[in-house]
């Protein structure tokens, strides 16, 4: 019984001088923060035409002194729109160009933006019909066509070089553009004629109060800066 009584000193007192040596650091903390055990840690509350645009504005300016993408492609952020769904704050019709990435260009993460993208950022019934979805289902106020320097596929309208199926890209190009021969000029021109075709198009029947701000701009290859028209 003595030698029992004497064990258990013994290892009382080894316990005691592990936790007087031993520094707090070599035992692992909970990394669960109070953020992560209730409510939602993420804020996808519908937002104005207006608030929508500073936002975008503020993600190029970030973008445009980032080295990587700043936006939340988190596996949490994953977790959370896998099971709440989506609520972009914005819609981006941009080019195909791989050059031209609406999320990095406005350091938007998973579900911040509904992104369609179609060569030469032309809209087409497909382009509207995914315009109406995302105004009418996600709610989204803010809607803004992105060109940007160097389209291929607008120096072929403007040069009438094309055949196949991508004719019937510049040839919906070509109307927008006329017989301007300056390409930054032309993507203007093309830019805002999308514009106007999704503007008449979704916002038909709405007042303007109620219907979707539609906007153009020009994303620009050379220094990374989007310049609203």
């Amino acid at each position: 019984m003595k030698a029992k009584k004497a064990i258990c000193v013994c290892i009382v007192a080894f316990i005691g001088i592990l936790g007087v040596v031993l520094p707090t650091s070599h035992f692992p903390v909970s990394s669960v923060t109070a953020s992560d055990e209730v409510g939602e840690p993420y804020a996808d509350e519908s937002i104005s035409a207006e608030e929508a645009l500073e936002k975008l504005k503020a993600g190029n300016e970030e973008y445009m002194e980032s080295q990587t993408n700043p936006g939340d492609i988190s596996p949490e952020r994953r977790k959370y729109t896998s099971e709440n769904g989506q609520k972009p704050y914005a819609i981006v019709l941009a080019c195909s160009d791989s050059r031209e990435i609406p999320e990095a260009i406005f350091c938007a993460g998973i579900g911040e933006l509904f992104v369609i993208r179609v060569a030469g950022n032309v809209v087409d019934e497909q382009q509207l019909g995914s315009v109406e979805y995302a105004a009418e289902h996600l709610g989204c106020r803010l809607a803004v066509v992105l060109g940007h320097t160097q389209c291929g596929a607008v120096k072929a309208a403007i040069d009438h070089d094309a055949d196949g199926y991508i004719k019937s890209i510049t040839d919906e190009i070509s109307l927008a553009v006329g017989n301007e021969k300056d390409e930054y000029q032309a993507c203007c021109l093309n830019v805002k004629r999308s514009v106007e075709q999704i503007d008449s198009s979704i916002n038909a029947g709405h007042t303007e109060e109620e219907g979707l701000q539609v906007i153009g701009a020009v994303y620009h290859l050379e220094d990374g800066h989007v310049e609203f028209l």
